[in-house]
């Protein structure tokens, strides 16, 4: 398959139209080049709040409840367009205020195939910025879409981070890790994050990026990154475990060719079998001896 992944700028919208002709523009572009599963990234819906003007995007509590308010619509338009261009679309993730989850919203990842089918995925751990000052909290459980690409996770931005929370979706064949960082250090650990875990779990994993300054923001206000798909360095997959990486902070798609044949060799035959050998940690992980030496 063709997998193309965003470095995402976000704009000040002069209407939900401007909106949608922009992501029809980016859709068509990546499924132009025979792309099938395309990945946008966190908070990358945060733009929807300029349609309530500028004092509202700038206002931590009310762009909330703004981009909220905009996601069934949203919603609509990436559906539309998965079924035109006939392609998996990972839209960017947005604050949603679910009642299930009480008066605090959701960090959500909507997911769209080609065939009218939607779902969802709610981001687990919140960072410091989201738990202190927005007051975003987490959603509803992992999942695992079962789909014609294969068996696809998502780990939205901190998520991947944390190797249990790829553990408990060790069964995907690929983990679609959209990103939200402020600066290069944040960038960094997402990406570090994002390769290991395509290591543990012998899968390939797909991270997107927000680009670009947003001064009418106080929450995504600068954006630091770049789209890029990496994979076990191993039997099959380039040393570095790279198989595909933009520019720093350029706007656009990254592109790779990932073929779901080669992440079944290397996790049956591969030069090392980390994934088959995880539970070899159990019972290694418990009392830890200290030694004094000197």
């Amino acid at each position: 398959m063709k997998i193309a992944t965003a470095a995402y700028p976000m704009a000040f919208l002069p209407s939900f139209d401007a909106y949608a002709d922009t992501l029809e523009r980016w859709v068509r572009e990546a499924a132009g080049t025979g792309a099938q599963l395309l990945v946008f990234p966190e908070y990358g819906a945060m733009e929807l709040a300029t349609l309530a003007g500028r004092d509202v995007a700038y206002d931590l509590e009310r762009s909330l409840h703004a981009v909220s308010e905009h996601v069934p619509a949203a919603d609509d338009v990436h559906a539309r367009l998965a079924a035109q261009y006939g392609v998996y679309i990972l839209a960017a993730s947005a604050p949603v205020f679910d009642p299930e989850f009480g008066d605090r919203p959701v960090n959500r990842a909507r997911f769209f195939a080609p065939n009218g089918s939607r779902g969802h995925q709610d981001k687990q751990i919140m960072t410091r910025f989201e738990r202190e000052e927005w007051g975003v909290r987490a959603g509803g459980p992992l999942k695992i879409f079962d789909t014609a690409l294969g068996k696809i996770a998502i780990l939205i931005c901190y998520d991947s981070e944390f190797p249990l929370l790829a553990r408990a979706v060790a069964e995907a064949d690929l983990i679609l890790v959209p990103s939200c960082t402020e600066a290069l250090t944040g960038y960094s650990r997402v990406r570090i994050g994002a390769m290991a875990r395509a290591l543990e779990n012998q899968c390939v994993t797909v991270m997107s990026s927000t680009v670009g300054a947003c001064d009418w923001s106080q929450a995504v206000d600068e954006n630091t990154g770049m789209g890029g798909v990496f994979g076990p360095p191993d039997t099959g997959f380039p040393a570095t475990g790279v198989l595909a990486e933009g520019t720093l902070n350029a706007p656009g798609w990254t592109y790779a060719e990932v073929d779901l044949a080669s992440i079944a060799h290397v996790r049956a035959d591969g030069v090392v079998l980390n994934r088959r050998h995880w539970s070899d940690q159990e019972g290694r992980d418990g009392i830890v001896a200290t030694q004094h030496l000197g």
